[in-house]
C-alpha cells in the first residue's frame, strides 16, 4: 500500500467565532492521546515528533495544522492503528465519548517547571483573559463583518440566478459521480475545513488533497451562482447512496460548503475561486463555470461599481480580521517561549517514548 499523507484544517477562526469539527474528524478512532496542562508552544513539537517517527512504521498519517500557528500542528491521526494524539490547550474544546478509554488524558504539568513561570504568573493570565482572547474576538468580529458583506456581494447573483439551471448543473454533476450507482452500506460523512484564516492569511491543502485521485471538478463562479447549494445536494446523494464522503466546509462561513470529495469513486469538486483560486493543470481536470451556466449575461458589468465597492469593503475587514489574528499570535508566541523554557525536554520526551512504545504494540 502506499503511503498517504494528508493534511487537513478540524478547527477554524470563522466569522462565527472558533469552530471545530474534532467530533467528525475523530470518529470511528479507539483512541484519542489528549495532551493537557500546558500551551500550544510545549504540545505542537511533540505532536510533531510523534508523528514523524511513526509515520515510518505506517502507510496512513493525517496532520491535522493549527489556525492560529503556521506550521504548528493541532494533531495526527493514524488511521490504519485508528489513534489521534491531539492538542488539549486552549481554546480547543472537547466533548469526551468514552473519558479514559478513548480519550487518554495526557497531563504535560509535571513536564514544566511551575517555579519558573511562578514570577510571570499575572503577565499569563493577562495574556489569556485579556490580550489574546480580545485581540481573537476581534478577529471574529471583523470575519464577521466580512460575512455580512459578503451577503451584499451575493445579492446581485442571486437576483440573476437562473435556479432551474443551477438544479440541472447540479443533476448532471451528480450524474457525472455516480450515474445509477448506489452501494448497499452506511455511508460515512466525515467533516473537516477546506482551509483556514490564519495569522497570515488564508491557506488550504487542496492540490495536495486532491492530486491523486482520478479526477478533480473546479467549479468557477461568484457569489451566490450557487456552489455551495451544489455540494451540499452532493453530499446528501452521497450519503442516501451510500457513498463514504469527506465534506470540507468553508473557512470563513462553517455554513457553507467549498469541496466534496468521494474516496471510493476517486473524486473531487471545489470552489476554486478566491482566496482558493486554482486551475486545472491535468488532463482529467474539468472546469464547471457558475456563472456562464446559471448566472444571466452581463450581470459584472450591470453591477460593476456597486460591486468593486463591496469587494473593496469585503476585503479591508480581512485585513482587519487578519492583523487581529497575528497579534493574537505575538502573544502566543511570547507565552509559549514562556513555557518552552520552563519544560523539561527529557520528561517531554518519555512521555512521547511512551506513547509511542504503545502505538508500536498496536502496529
Amino acid at each position: 500500500m502506499a503511503k498517504q499523507v494528508r493534511h487537513i484544517y478540524a478547527a477554524g477562526n470563522t466569522a462565527r467565532g472558533y469552530k471545530t469539527f474534532y467530533d467528525s474528524v475523530l470518529q470511528g478512532l479507539e483512541r484519542v492521546y489528549i495532551l493537557s496542562g500546558v500551551v500550544e508552544g510545549v504540545t505542537s513539537p511533540l505532536i510533531e515528533a510523534i508523528g514523524k517517527e511513526m509515520s515510518r512504521k505506517t502507510n496512513q498519517v493525517e496532520w491535522i495544522h493549527s489556525p492560529f500557528v503556521n506550521g504548528q500542528y493541532d494533531g495526527v491521526v493514524f488511521h490504519e492503528w485508528r489513534v489521534a494524539i491531539m492538542d488539549g490547550s486552549y481554546p480547543r474544546i472537547w466533548r469526551p465519548a468514552a473519558p479514559g478509554v478513548t480519550e487518554i488524558q495526557v497531563n504535560l504539568q509535571t513536564a514544566v517547571g511551575i517555579e519558573q513561570l511562578a514570577p510571570y504568573k499575572k503577565q499569563i493570565a493577562a495574556w489569556y483573559e485579556e490580550e489574546i482572547f480580545a485581540k481573537s474576538e476581534a478577529a471574529y468580529q471583523s470575519f464577521g463583518e466580512a460575512l455580512r458583506i459578503h451577503d451584499e456581494w451575493e445579492a446581485p447573483y442571486i437576483e440573476n440566478l437562473n435556479r432551474e439551471e443551477a438544479n440541472r448543473v447540479t443533476e448532471e454533476v451528480i450524474a457525472l459521480f455516480f450515474g445509477e450507482e448506489k452501494l448497499g452500506k452506511k455511508a460515512r460523512v466525515r467533516r473537516m475545513y477546506l482551509g483556514a484564516a490564519t495569522p497570515h492569511g488564508p491557506v488550504d491543502h487542496i492540490m495536495k488533497l486532491t492530486d491523486s485521485l482520478q479526477k478533480r471538478y473546479f467549479i468557477k463562479g461568484r457569489p451566490g451562482s450557487g456552489k455551495s447549494t451544489m455540494l451540499k445536494k452532493l453530499v446528501v446523494e452521497a450519503e442516501n447512496r451510500g457513498y463514504d464522503v469527506e465534506v470540507y466546509h468553508c473557512g470563513l462561513d462553517p455554513h457553507s460548503l467549498d469541496m466534496v470529495i468521494v474516496p471510493e469513486k476517486g473524486l473531487s469538486i471545489f470552489d476554486s475561486t478566491a482566496p482558493h483560486e486554482y486551475f486545472p493543470s491535468k488532463e482529467t481536470d474539468e472546469v464547471i463555470d457558475m456563472y456562464t451556466r446559471a448566472i444571466a449575461p452581463g450581470t459584472d458589468e450591470k453591477y460593476q461599481e456597486e460591486l468593486a465597492d463591496i469587494k473593496a469593503r469585503y476585503t479591508q475587514k480581512i485585513k482587519e480580521a487578519t492583523a487581529s489574528l497575528l497579534a493574537a499570535k505575538e502573544l502566543r508566541d511570547q507565552l509559549n517561549n514562556l513555557y518552552s523554557e520552563a519544560a523539561d525536554q527529557s520528561r517531554l520526551k518519555a512521555v512521547a517514548q511512551a506513547i509511542m512504545s504503545r502505538l508500536a504494540r498496536m502496529g
